[in-house]
């Protein structure tokens, strides 16, 4: 593993260091690569307790292993965005990883993993104005609905006002949605084409304009059907399956998909190292 001692002491003794390297970070000039895609590297989990990637419970849990895999991915031809809550996004600034990259930053957290609460998913990272503030391009939020959990509500009305405040400052917002339900006291996604259709349909009409709304939607079946329901641009988020090169392949060919936001399958791979299951995504673009 690479040495990250300048990096630990940056961050006990220089913390205004981040502030600076955000403020000289070289923007890029387009959200999309050289395939005319996005194609984002997905680091957001650990904020929210999800650690696990494949058999391993504790798979993201060791921060520089996960920062090397992420500079690993970064560094291949055509993947040309990260997103991330500010931790791990201030890490890789830090290291120098994110010149001429697309940089989302992920908003709610609040919604922890297997908790009571977990509908009501308060943003407890960045919001619209520090994403500015740092110069991001964007921001994500998590809007997952149950139709039984009262929570829901408050969390559709805070994804709404950051909707809003992210346009204000033409940022892209990324919605990702859901409808969800209690399953043996666990949230479990409903991840059939009319589920999905009904979360789509709500997420667009979030907030006072949809002008710099974006989805990040799952693979569910009959996918052409499901993404005929909106003209916003979406994004294909991952899976763990080998079979999800294929899924991400068809989807790829509809009309409103403008690329991935794939995670833990490229950044642990169940075969082979991150470099190889990187280039075979973007291969698909």
């Amino acid at each position: 593993m690479p040495d990250f001692s300048d990096l630990l002491d940056v961050r006990t003794r220089r913390p205004e260091a981040i502030a600076a390297a955000a403020a000289a970070r070289r923007r890029p000039t387009s959200l999309f690569g050289p395939h005319g895609k996005l194609m984002i590297i997905a680091a957001d989990h650990p904020a929210r307790g999800a650690l696990r990637a494949g058999a391993d419970p504790m798979a993201m849990a060791n921060r520089l292993d996960l920062l090397d895999r992420i500079r690993v991915a970064l560094d291949r031809p055509g993947v040309n965005g990260v997103l991330g809550t500010p931790d791990v996004i201030e890490d890789l600034l830090l290291l120098g990883a994110l010149d001429d990259k697309v940089v989302i930053g992920s908003m709610n957290r609040g919604g922890l993993a297997g908790t009571t609460f977990e509908m009501d998913d308060r943003f407890t990272a960045y919001d619209a104005e520090s994403i500015a503030a740092a110069g991001l391009e964007g921001g994500k939020m998590l809007l997952r609905i149950d139709p039984a959990d009262p929570g829901t509500v408050a969390t559709l009305a805070a994804c709404g006002k950051a909707v809003g405040e992210l346009a204000a400052r033409r940022r892209m917002a990324m919605v990702e949605p859901f409808i969800s339900h209690r399953v043996d006291g666990r949230v479990r996604n409903e991840l059939t084409a009319e589920a999905m259709t009904r979360a789509m349909t709500v997420s667009a009409g979030l907030g006072p304009t949809s002008a710099y709304t974006w989805l990040k939607v799952p693979i569910v079946p009959d996918m052409e059907r499901v993404m005929a329901a909106t003209t916003l641009p979406a994004l294909i988020l991952g899976g763990e399956a080998e079979a999800a090169y294929g899924d991400w392949s068809k989807a790829l060919a509809l009309p409103t998909v403008q690329g991935l936001v794939i995670g833990r399958s490229l950044l642990y791979p169940s075969s082979g190292g991150v470099a190889d299951a990187v280039d075979r995504a973007v291969g698909l673009l």
